[in-house]
């Protein structure tokens, strides 16, 4: 993982959040959201909460009761959610995954809605779930396919590096999208003592009401546009043009729909 992967400030959580969360996660967090639900959790860790769209999803589906701790390692993404929310039973506080400051056996469930492929130590994420759950306390979280799976994204990125032959930016299918081997993901939660383990894949579609809201999403929503400006600071907005005339040439002018497809996790404690 190049160290800029992790690097979401800026202009980007605002563009995150307005063009890629409807893109891509909205279903996902309500998919995820309702199997947290029927679990009838009192007490809830989110780690990697992002810009807030799990975090959402999962309160409106908690009884009133229920506490809500969302973490993210991004101070500027957990600004935003928070702004974007007023509900008392969601505690925000800045943390790290692997290194979570909180009790042993402390939450029912603990959630990460595509986050762990930013985990520079997987296993290490994975026991520090483990560590702050209670017994029988079940770990939900879901990564994205390989990219070829997810249309938009991959186009995208095919754009893209059409720009830069000699170095494409590669951040899309390094991390975002290089997490999907299920084998490996169930291995490396048995290294973390994890041994109840589903994992099922699970595919939608992605929709936009033009080719360009993919492109800004994924070149400036996303640390894609640190590579860009990295190679050329200047080219970002040349970038953005070609990704969506890629898109528009695939999907058509006008509203677009492109497939996405991803691997819903849970393990029990």
């Amino acid at each position: 993982m190049a160290a800029t992967d992790k690097v979401f400030a800026g202009s980007i959580p605002e563009i995150y959040d307005r063009f890629l969360v409807p893109l891509i996660f909205q279903a996902y967090a309500r998919d995820l959201a309702e199997r947290l639900a029927r679990l009838e959790p009192q007490d809830v860790l989110e780690t990697a909460a992002g810009t807030g769209v799990l975090t959402r999803a999962i309160a409106s589906r908690l009884p009133s009761q229920a506490h809500l701790t969302a973490t993210d390692l991004n101070r500027p993404m957990l600004d935003h959610a928070a702004r974007q929310s007023h509900d008392s039973r969601i505690a925000w506080r800045q943390a790290d995954a692997l290194a979570l400051p909180f009790e042993n056996q402390r939450f029912d469930v603990v959630a990460c809605q595509f986050g762990v492929m930013f985990f520079p130590d997987k296993v290490q994420g994975y026991r520090e779930a483990r560590r702050v759950l209670k017994p029988g306390g079940r770990f939900l979280f879901n990564v994205w396919d390989r990219i070829s799976e997810n249309e938009f994204a991959d186009v995208v990125t095919e754009a893209v590096a059409t720009l830069f032959p000699h170095d494409p930016p590669r951040f899309l299918v390094r991390t975002p999208y290089g997490y999907h081997d299920g084998e490996k993901i169930r291995a490396e939660l048995n290294a973390a003592g994890f041994t109840k383990i589903s994992i099922e894949t699970v595919g939608a579609k992605s929709k936009a009401t033009s080719a360009r809201d993919p492109a800004i999403a994924f070149c400036q929503g996303t640390p894609l546009r640190n590579e860009i400006e990295a190679r050329d600071a200047s080219r970002l907005e040349e970038a953005t043009t070609v990704a969506a005339e890629a898109v528009a040439r695939r999907f058509g002018n006008g509203p677009v729909e492109g497939r996405i497809q991803a691997h819903v996790i849970a393990a029990i404690c």
